[in-house]
Formats: structure tokens, sequence, C-alpha cells
């Protein structure tokens, strides 16, 4: 399998190089002198689409400076360049001292950029495909008469979600705010909280078609270098024609295709992302998408929450405890009770034994098919409950599995134990914070099933002996999945099983960040001078 796999990449690095080299040997279209020739080109590659405004002007009434004004509508903010970009132009071109205006074309381009446009991002552009890319990102084009060259001038302005309380990883105590489908706002919410200049970010367009903005953030001298670079070479060998969402970028960039478990954590929380990054660990950002990606990572991420680090360390720890006990009955719930009820009953207290024999004694089912029956309907209901409309989402799935579970019960098709186990098993599975690792939990669950009913609790031990070790197989990037468990880091463990006090917490995770790995000093809180009396 794994040769299969290196013959796979091969083929695929192969043929995204000769399609990289076969762009480069593309000729690159240049702009035109005449400003009519330059408009004709733009409207005929653009199918004479209704949404891209262009406006002639003349900008000097002596010289007769002809002008085009181009962008696309729902996607630039018509106002700014009504105010920053025609004013200028049209209205206060004869306030300014023109006299170097026929001196030179270079002279006269300058002059326009440095003393008549009252914007902030202004680029210079000299062939069609950097045109259309600006143009249809929101930009605003300036092309003038007579010059093979014009201006992309940001005008970006369409209308995007407000910054709103995530519904995904909602916490009682913390921050409400979340990421929305704007890239700049994202990263605009990750510099609120982390306000260092060694925050770097640096964008790049994966896409051909598409041609979506992909960021990667980082604190330089935090993150590993070596592990920033691998993030690069695995962007820059995308080849694809679209990026509508990180679960695209996700599944390019992952580690391993062939594993139910996620090896790349991802959030809609600014103050979880920016965690991560003092960390030493990246994020890629992806406009489009309140979703944000972080790598590299380990099994403990998917088993923590925002809220551990804003309530104390103890009912913090209590939690995480709580936490990892709900893992357990959410992968081995149904399976304990079929190798139990099917091969080992002297495990039972025999009160207990007779009440199951009594339950079960109209069922025509064994444990096994059962389980399976209430599984299968339940991730029905579930399923259902996300795709209905939310006003009557909630009432169907309640009633839905209330009458089944006791219609089912009545009828004598499922033994009221094995609802209480099925109901037990799914409300665990949402103790979860990551929803991947509960997907890759609920997908293992029915694994463990098959073996139970095969061979009992021997079939238990051998499936949870073969996950864990697919676990300590698993990389992130480079950084073992396992980690700190396996390999077993000592001082990492005060933020794993257990979470020990802020003051505690003076280390960064040894494999994820290896250089500057100190971030507080290792000394617990003066206790104040007790001045009662005195």
């Amino acid at each position: 399998m794994n040769l299969f796999n290196r013959e796979i990449k091969k083929t695929f690095s192969n043929s995204k190089q000769e399609q990289t080299n076969s762009d480069e040997n593309q000729p690159k279209e240049p702009l035109k002198f005449k400003i009519q020739e330059n408009i004709q080109y733009i409207k005929t590659t653009l199918g004479n689409s209704s949404d891209i405004v262009i406006r002639e002007i003349q900008i000097d009434s002596e010289r007769k400076i002809k002008a085009a004004i181009l962008y696309t509508d729902g996607l630039s903010d018509s106002k700014s360049i009504q105010n920053f970009i025609m004013e200028s132009l049209m209205l206060n071109f004869h306030n300014k001292n023109l006299d170097q205006l026929d001196s030179s074309k270079e002279n006269s381009l300058q002059l326009i950029k440095d003393h008549i446009l009252t914007v902030g991002e202004l680029k210079n552009i000299t062939e069609f495909n950097t045109l259309f890319t600006s143009l249809l990102s929101g930009n605003a084009i300036l092309l003038l008469d007579d010059y093979n060259q014009g201006f992309s001038i940001g005008m970006r302005g369409w209308k995007d979600r407000a910054v709103t309380e995530t519904t995904t990883e909602t916490v009682i105590r913390g921050p409400k705010e979340g990421f929305n489908e704007n890239l700049r706002t994202n990263t605009a919410l990750i510099r609120r909280k982390i306000k260092d200049p060694n925050l770097w970010l640096e964008t790049k367009e994966i896409g051909t078609i598409t041609k979506t903005s992909v960021s990667i953030m980082y604190i330089k001298g935090i993150a590993d270098d070596s592990i920033v670079k691998e993030v690069h070479s695995r962007l820059d060998r995308i080849d694809i024609d679209g990026i509508l969402e990180s679960g695209y970028i996700e599944e390019l960039i992952q580690d391993e295709t062939y594993t139910p478990f996620p090896t790349i954590y991802h959030s809609e929380r600014p103050d979880v992302i920016a965690a991560e990054l003092l960390e030493g660990r990246i994020a890629i950002l992806v406009d489009g998408t309140p979703i944000v990606l972080v790598v590299p990572i380990t099994i403990v991420n998917f088993l923590q929450a925002a809220e551990d680090y804003y309530q104390r360390a103890d009912i913090s720890t209590l939690i995480r405890l709580l936490r990892f006990l709900s893992i357990f009955i959410s992968l081995l719930g149904p399976s304990l009770y079929i190798a139990i009820t099917t091969f080992h009953q002297e495990m039972l207290p025999t009160q207990l034994l007779i009440s199951l024999a009594a339950q079960r004694e109209g069922v025509p089912f064994p444990a096994f098919i059962e389980a399976i029956m209430m599984e299968v309907s339940f991730e029905i209901l579930r399923e259902a409950s996300l795709r209905l409309p939310k006003a009557i989402a909630q009432s169907i799935s309640i009633v839905g599995t209330l009458v089944i579970g006791t219609a089912a019960v009545e009828a004598g098709i499922i033994s009221a134990s094995m609802v209480i186990v099925v109901a037990i098993t799914a409300i665990s599975s949402f103790v979860i914070p990551a929803y991947d690792f509960a997907m890759a939990i609920r997908m293992l669950r029915f694994l463990m099933m098959m073996l139970a009913a095969s061979f009992g609790l021997f079939g238990i031990i051998i499936g949870i002996i073969a996950i864990m070790l697919h676990l300590c197989s698993l990389r992130s990037f480079g950084i073992p999945y396992m980690s700190p468990f396996a390999p077993f880091i000592l001082d990492d463990q005060k933020d794993a099983l257990l979470r020990l006090p802020q003051w505690a917490m003076f280390s960064r995770p040894r494999l994820v960040s290896q250089k500057n790995n100190i971030r507080a000093q290792s000394t617990p809180p003066k206790k104040p001078q007790d001045d009662i009396g005195g």
C-alpha cells in the first residue's frame, strides 16, 4: 500500500511539474497602447458580462487625455470609486501643477500615481492576466490612452456576514466572536489578539479558475521554519481548478488519506487560533470560509476545548477527564454490551442477568442486530436533524427518537436495555469537542461492535490494540500524532490528560516549537500579606 501511495504521489508530482512548466511557457498578453483596443479585448474575454462596469472619462480638457475606469459591480465599492478616483481625476486634475505632464510618459503615470489618486492600495499592471485577476477580485482598474500599462486600485467592497458568535464551538465563559467568510476580517480578528510584529502573514492564490486567496499565518521565531517551509511546499503542489472551502486544502495537504482520524485541526474561533499560534503552530486561512486550519497537531488538540483555559485548573481538569470517559463510552459502549450479553454472561450480577434475560425474552434478534438497528436509526435521525429547517429540526429529532425507541420496545423488536445503551453512547459522542474526531469514533464504533459480536472481549482487545498501533503510526507534518503520550514527553503532560494552572504551563509543546520554547516563568503567584489587625 505504501509503495502504491508513493507511485501515486510521484505521478501527481510529475503531472504537476508538467502543468507548471506549461503554464510558465504560456505567453502573457501585454496591454495595448490604444485604450479602445484594451476595452474591446476585456469585453470579448469576459463575454460582455453585465456586471463589469466600464466608465470612459476625459481627465484633462486641455490635453484631452482619455481614460477608463473598470470595476465589477457587487465586488467593488462604487461610492469609494466615485469619491476617490473619479472625483480626483475629473474635478481635482486642473488644480494640480501638471507642467511635467508633457515631458515623458513615465513621468505622466508617476504624476497621476503620486499626486492625483488619493488611494492607499495602488499597483501597476502591464498584462491582461493580472488585470483580470485584479478586476474579478474587486479592485478597480484605471487605463489611460496611449499607455500600455495601467493601475490596479484597491476598492473591494462586497457584502459579508457580520462577526457573530460561532454555532459549533459555543462556550459559557470566553469570547463570543467567530470568523466569517471574509479573509481580511479573519486576519484582523487574529491580529487583535496578537499585536506582535513577528506575526507574519503570507498569501498565495490557489485554483486555476477560482484563484482563491489562501493565507499562511505564523509567529516568526516560535514556529519551526522547516514546518513553515513544508506547508508552503504542500500548498504549492496543489493543482486544481477551484478551492471553495478549506476542506479542499485539508484533503490535499494531509499526511495520511486512509485513516478515519483527522490529521489537521480546524476552528472558527479567533481565540483558539491565536492560542495555537502562540504554541508554535501554523494557521491556514482560506477566503470564503470561516473555518481556519491549523498544523501540525496531535491527538490532544481534538480533546481540548477553548473553555478549558478560561475556567480554573481544577474545574478544567475534571471536565477534561469526563471528556475522556465520554470518548471511551462512545467507542466501546455498545460493543461491551454485545460482548458481555453474548459471550461473558458470568461477568454480570445474577439479578441484573435475570433482568436482562427477561427483557430479551421476546426479542427475535441477537444483541448485535439490535445494536446495529438502533445505531443506524440514530445516525439517520442525526443527519436528518442537520438537514431539516431549524424551526422543526429539534422537534422532529426529539419526537422521532422517542417514538421510534418506545415503539420498538413495545413491539418486541428491541430490548429496553439496548435503548439505554445506545442513548448513553449517543449523548457521550456529543461531549467530544472536535466534530471530525467524533465522526472517527462513530465510524470505529461499528467496527468494534462487529469484533465484539465475533470474538467477545478478545475481539474488543484486538480492536483497541489495532487502533492504538494505527494512531502511533500517524504523523501531522512530521509530528507524531500521539505526542505527548507516544513518544512520552514529561514536560508536555501539564496540558494533556490534566490541565495545570497557568503559571505551571511555562513551556510550549517540545516537538511543535523547538525554538523559543519558554513562554512563562515557572513560579506560582505570591500570596498577598495578611494585613488584618495591622
